[in-house]
């Protein structure tokens, strides 16, 4: 095998103080998730779509002024509303994939809020199996960056 893959998974909670309809709303409208979904305020942002519904497909690419073009493809297979999101998405930089993975995103009523818990399980290949394990973390940090920013978004609606 020419390029090795490392297959790993992680999960992540967050306590939310905003019901589950208004957390699934931040990733079911545009608008919304445009507001929590993005790169650091430095990077350009590219195409960027978002068709949610089941077989739907959803696209985010950006990157830093002059640097790397990150892209995000999803494919969306199972959506209970208020309750669960199932897709799978690759990630490529500069136009090569580097990632594939599944992500379960369950919401579940915690008193007035909501207790989200992201799965993801992932197939990384960059070449080696250290820079597989960068990227592994390198996911993880910036899948919770994201989680933080729709904490700050839902709450603060």
């Amino acid at each position: 095998m020419s390029t090795p893959t490392t297959h790993a998974s992680f999960s992540l909670e967050r306590r939310l103080n905003a019901p589950p309809s208004r957390v699934f709303r931040a990733f079911s409208e545009h608008a919304s998730k445009k507001k929590w979904f993005a790169g650091p305020p430095e990077w350009n942002q590219g195409e960027s779509s978002l068709d949610f519904r089941v077989g739907g497909r959803e696209t985010d690419v950006g990157g830093p002024v002059g640097g790397f073009v990150s892209t995000m493809h999803a494919v969306y297979h199972d959506i209970v509303e208020n309750e669960r999101i199932i897709y799978t998405y690759e990630m490529l930089l500069d136009g090569e994939r580097m990632s594939v993975s599944l992500s379960t995103l369950e919401l579940e009523p915690d008193g007035d809020g909501t207790l989200l818990t992201l799965t993801e399980q992932g197939a990384f290949f960059t070449g080696t199996a250290a820079r597989d394990a960068a990227q592994v973390e390198g996911r993880k940090e910036g899948t919770n960056g994201l989680l933080d920013a729709l904490k700050a978004y839902v709450e603060g609606s």
